[in-house]
């Protein structure tokens, strides 16, 4: 790799912010709550799991209590996964959607019926017995003070909380309007914000260590909630999740390895489309240059291709996530790339065989990538009264055909947008990183990667530069910053380009933590992405 450039040559606020002891998300109150935990003798997994409860309260237009959650984690020896997404209720199957709403696709988007089993208190929960530090219930503390007391509503959670206020099939959700739009309107910015309920919930959550949300009274709230509405949610579903612990998929790109999370999650998509760049010499072509965009974007398209077609839960994949990064195979591929125009691809045959993101590190060398989410903004729009708990739609993730592996089942997973990501080299931590945005995820990973690893961008940089969204077929969002020559010479190549102003939801966000030596001694550089109101804390 390129020694980093700290002159970031992009239109940017921002600066890399460096320190022994980091935290880095999109809200500046959530952020803090982190650095007081670590202020209080706790390491980065008790600064994460503060965060991480602060942000269902002060980011509800994108995760809440009722999210799912994933989390890569290096304890200061070895790297570990936590998949908390949850499955579906035991009484759903093909069958039981077809007789609900007939000749449909899928799920539907909103409502009891799209809603699995939330993980997110789980994986706090696993993560604090395995790792923590401090006493589960004083990580709560902050949460709860920020609910009882209150915030004033910042820029870009305003705009997303008020779009949702005019979406009917988000609005008419039960519960919804009570604790959402108590004043019949989303908050205005700088309105004071206050969650009545939640307090409650997350205080019983910190005293119980998670159980009461699965196995005790706040569990019997959400299946009384479910049966008054149509659900099929019960408290046995509930009390059967356990967040799973699992290994990390790992390819190497360029010297360093990029690690995610496996299947039921999108992370490979970023992995295989390394694996697919790793045949080119991208750090010989110019940075911000039409070749190296049109390789990355064909890159990602065929990534995708492979991981909409193979992709859900491990038990009901048809090839194995090492079959689809076989390094013979990715090279195989990579030869569909036309240097000199535009493809949509179709997927090929392997070898048998709306989110909020954190990161934290301490100087003891922990380092934590962590995401929760409701997927599509206030996900369901379902809301269980008195509790404050806002339930994600990840069951629209699933599909009613009988021959996708992703077809729902009981207690099946569905196909999971949200990735942390993870750097190591030689078998050391390097970064701890994530992007928000739904299928941006992992093409932020990859553009962000690229441009650090090949060309030696410092984090800050890389988050500042122009990004481009692959969509369906040719089309293809690209940020009004990216250079006009690069702009033109895409689209002579066959690109459809919408070139978008307002960039922060079509190209996601992310925040990234790089370890600079021993953290001891150097610490880290801590970037976030300006897209959203993404805030740093360092101590």
């Amino acid at each position: 790799m390129k020694p980093f450039d700290w002159v970031t040559g992009y239109p940017s606020l921002r600066m890399p912010m460096f320190g022994r002891n980091c935290v880095a998300t999109s809200h500046a109150l959530a952020a803090q709550a982190g650095i007081q935990m670590l202020q209080a003798g706790g390491n980065a997994v008790d600064a994460a799991i503060a965060t991480a409860a602060a942000k269902t309260v002060t980011e509800p237009c994108s995760n809440g209590l009722g999210s799912d959650a994933f989390c890569i984690l290096w304890d200061g020896k070895a790297l570990h996964g936590l998949n908390a997404s949850g499955g579906a209720p035991a009484a759903w199957s093909r069958d039981y959607f077809l007789r609900k709403y007939g000749t449909a696709e899928r799920p539907p988007m909103r409502g009891w019926d799209s809603v699995t089993v939330p993980g997110a208190v789980a994986a706090w929960a696993a993560l604090s017995e395995r790792f923590g530090r401090l006493p589960f219930a004083d990580l709560m503390q902050p949460a709860i003070r920020i609910a009882e007391r209150g915030y004033l509503a910042p820029v870009v959670v305003q705009q997303k909380w008020a779009a949702a206020a005019r979406i009917d099939a988000i609005t008419r959700q039960p519960g919804f309007s009570d604790f959402f739009l108590p004043r019949g309107r989303a908050p205005d910015v700088g309105e004071l914000v206050t969650f009545p309920g939640a307090e409650k919930t997350l205080r019983l959550i910190g005293e119980t260590k998670g159980e009461a949300f699965y196995r005790g009274e706040i569990a019997e709230a959400i299946a009384a909630h479910a049966r008054a509405h149509g659900g099929a949610m019960t408290a046995a579903d509930l009390a059967a999740f356990r967040p799973e612990w699992v290994t990390p998929t790992a390819k190497d790109y360029h010297g360093y390895t990029l690690h995610e999370i496996p299947p039921n999650g999108q992370g490979i998509a970023a992995q295989i489309a390394l694996g697919l760049l790793e045949q080119f010499d991208l750090g010989g072509l110019p940075v911000d240059g039409p070749d190296s965009q049109h390789l990355q974007i064909e890159a990602m398209k065929l990534a995708f291709s492979d991981t909409y077609r193979y992709v859900a839960d491990p038990r009901g994949m048809e090839v194995t996530p090492e079959a689809m990064l076989d390094p013979a195979y990715l090279a195989e591929r990579a030869k569909l790339i036309d240097r000199n125009r535009a493809q949509v691809f179709g997927p090929g045959k392997p070898p048998a065989g709306g989110t909020i993101y954190l990161t934290a590190a301490d100087e003891s060398g922990m380092m934590v990538s962590f995401i929760q989410s409701n997927f599509m903004g206030f996900g369901s729009g379902v809301v269980v009264p008195g509790w404050g708990i806002s339930l994600q739609n990840r069951g629209y993730g699933f599909v009613l055909d009988p021959e996708s592996p992703n077809v729902v089942a009981p207690g099946k997973r569905p196909f999971h947008t949200i990735i942390p990501g993870f750097l190591t080299k030689d078998g050391a931590p390097v970064m701890s990183f994530g992007v928000m945005g739904g299928n941006m995820q992992p093409q932020g990973h990859v553009q962000t990667l690229v441009r650090m690893i090949d060309h030696g961008q410092n984090p800050q940089a890389a988050c500042d530069a122009p990004r481009w969204r692959v969509n369906e077929g040719l089309d293809i969002n690209v940020e009004a910053a990216m250079p006009g020559a690069t702009l033109e010479r895409l689209k002579a190549l066959g690109h459809k380009l919408e070139v978008i102003e307002d960039s922060y939801q079509d190209f996601g966000a992310g925040q990234f933590i790089w370890r600079m030596g021993d953290p001891a001694v150097e610490g880290y550089v801590a970037a976030s992405d300006p897209r959203r109101d993404g805030q740093a804390a360092v101590w």
